[in-house]
């Protein structure tokens, strides 16, 4: 398309080409124009000039209105039931929380009186209450928020029990808690006694038990290993530290299984039976010590079984 350019102030005409592409560029522009135009219009009329409409547009206008208002309402219906159901999955989680928690409180033998599951989180303040249409909705968000706050309260306290109940059975792992020998009994006791090789009153700081030789000696808990050596009295001896100023000794072994800074765990082999360094024959001599301090091992053995 060619478009010419007459004007009196023009020495002389002007022609402009229009291609494909500028006219559906221009077509396309007139037409936005057009719709803001009606778009504008139309505003206008409902904004200033309603008495102007006719009935049939009134009717129109009143019957999308009103489907509209459904609509939200029932969006607004829809939404409310979904908070009351998660209200209601919420209040069934929390009923089962604090059932596990008072469970596990009394597993872990800890004063109830510190975690009460059955009362609520301290709370207070004034009384604000709101009214109008939205009232059941912000009544339900409510709801929710306090819901939310008590499974928070519970989760903090479960995951406190649960830390005291792991910290229970890692110290229960690390105490001496099963006897070192299958088989085999005491051929002498802890505490004084008439020493077989001097024939005088000396302190037994340990156990013995009599099996025969190359029998497994097994880990009584889990530690790391402090010594594994030979050693002038106890002879081939493994040293386990369990933490907490806690030791076991395992002497006379004819074999040792383990080294210097293996981590074992209880019921471990670590040794087999001998007959070294200080003794008579065939056994195992074992002992428990706390800050160096020898300790009756069957005492730990007996309150471990118990």
């Amino acid at each position: 398309m060619n478009i010419i350019l007459v004007s009196d102030r023009l020495a002389k005409t002007r022609s402009i080409s229009l291609g494909p592409w500028q006219l559906l560029g221009l077509a396309v522009l007139v037409s936005i124009a057009v719709w803001a135009a009606a778009l504008t219009a139309q505003y206008a009329l409902l904004r200033f000039a309603p008495e102007s409409l006719n009935d049939g547009i009134r009717t129109l206008m009143a019957k999308v209105q009103s489907e509209e208002s459904k609509k939200r309402q029932s969006y607004v219906n829809s939404s409310l039931d979904m908070m009351a159901a998660r209200v209601g999955q919420m209040q069934s989680q929390l009923q089962r929380l604090d059932a596990l928690g008072a469970r596990l409180a009394k597993l872990s033998g800890m004063n109830p009186e510190e975690f009460r599951f059955d009362q609520p989180p301290a709370q207070g303040g004034p009384l604000v209450t709101q009214s109008g249409s939205a009232n059941n909705a912000n009544k339900l968000q409510a709801e929710l928020e306090r819901l939310s706050k008590l499974v928070s309260d519970r989760s903090d306290k479960l995951m406190a029990l649960e830390t005291m109940l792991l910290q229970n059975q890692l110290n229960r792992k690390l105490l001496p808690s099963i006897v070192p020998i299958d088989g085999g009994f005491y051929s002498s006791n802890f505490g004084w006694r008439v020493d077989p090789f001097t024939g005088a009153s000396a302190m037994h700081e340990g156990v013995d038990f009599m099996v025969v030789a190359g029998t497994p000696i097994h880990a009584s808990a889990g530690g790391v290993v402090a010594y594994a050596g030979y050693h002038p009295q106890y002879g081939n001896m493994v040293e386990i530290d369990h933490g907490n100023d806690v030791i076991t000794r395992y002497a006379h072994g004819s074999r040792l299984l383990v080294k210097e800074g293996d981590v074992v765990r209880r019921g471990d082999k670590i040794a087999e039976v001998g007959s070294t360094g200080r003794s008579t024959g065939n056994h195992l001599h074992f002992e428990v010590r706390y800050k160096g301090i020898a300790q009756n091992p069957v005492r730990f053995l007996q309150n471990a079984a118990g």
